[in-house]
């Protein structure tokens, strides 16, 4: 009887270490936040360059009342026309937003591989012209 004893402890306390071990070196879930940060990284890093046009600049409110704003842009790829917009409330601080209007040029940054995932501003580059 000891002997099975020791081995019941034995086993509860590898257990044990390893959902210990398991919920200190697990992965976090990323934020929403961090997935776009990380996003817009890469386009920066490998995304191509093309003209496109700002179409609006829209602030709108989500569900939990926080409010956004949109920077919605056009752009052509190879003959096809993508619409897209961008969330830039956390990028106001690159750019001025009052002087964003219908028709303004600007350059778009592209997944070649995608070309419908696309930024106009991020942290590092700012398509936008004056």
């Amino acid at each position: 009887m000891p002997i099975s004893i020791r081995l019941y402890t034995f086993m509860l306390a590898i257990a044990a270490a390893a959902a210990g071990g398991y919920y200190l070196f697990r992965r976090k879930p990323k934020s929403e936040a961090d997935i776009e940060r990380e996003r817009r990284v890469w386009l920066n890093q490998v995304g191509r360059i093309t003209d496109g046009t700002v179409i609006d600049v829209q602030e709108t409110s989500t569900p939990t009342n926080k409010n956004m704003i949109l920077l919605i842009y056009q752009y052509d790829v190879a003959g096809v026309s993508y619409e897209a917009s961008q969330d830039v409330t956390y990028l106001r601080q690159w750019i001025n937003l009052h002087s964003c209007r219908l028709g303004l040029p600007t350059s778009v940054r592209y997944d070649p591989h995608n070309p419908g995932n696309s930024l106009v501003v991020s942290e590092r580059w700012i398509g936008l012209r004056q």
